[in-house]
């Protein structure tokens, strides 16, 4: 069964970067469509980014120009590269199997996720 673990995530000042990286292990990404997702204090979950099979990409309208999601099927990862990283960025971020034909929509069990934090 398809497990995944976020990785990355720490504390970085206003207008740094960070490199998500979302590992799969016990089935293979290479059929399947990745979102990340982010949680914080006493807000909606919200969708970030997502990447289909085939590697096209939709991003969440407060991250598109900033953040840029790709994979490596080879490494059986998912990325979410992070520039230009704002407070408001901060939370838990969590990576999840979407229907990529469905807005995204995800479907599975959450993990741990990671923590982003973006401060000074």
């Amino acid at each position: 069964q398809l497990q995944l673990v976020e990785s990355g995530g720490g504390l970085v000042h206003p207008g740094g970067s960070l490199r998500l990286s979302c590992t799969a292990s016990g089935s293979t990404l290479n059929y399947v469509a990745i979102g990340w997702f982010r949680q914080a204090p006493g807000k909606v979950t919200e969708g970030v980014s997502c990447i289909s099979r085939g590697g096209s990409t939709d991003y969440a309208v407060s991250v598109k120009g900033r953040f840029t999601i790709s994979r490596d099927n080879a490494k059986n990862t998912v990325y979410l590269q992070m520039n230009s990283l704002k407070p408001e960025d901060t939370g838990t971020y969590f990576c999840l199997l979407v229907d990529y034909g469905r807005n995204c929509r995800h479907f599975g069990s959450w993990g741990q996720g990671t923590q982003v934090t973006v401060s000074s």
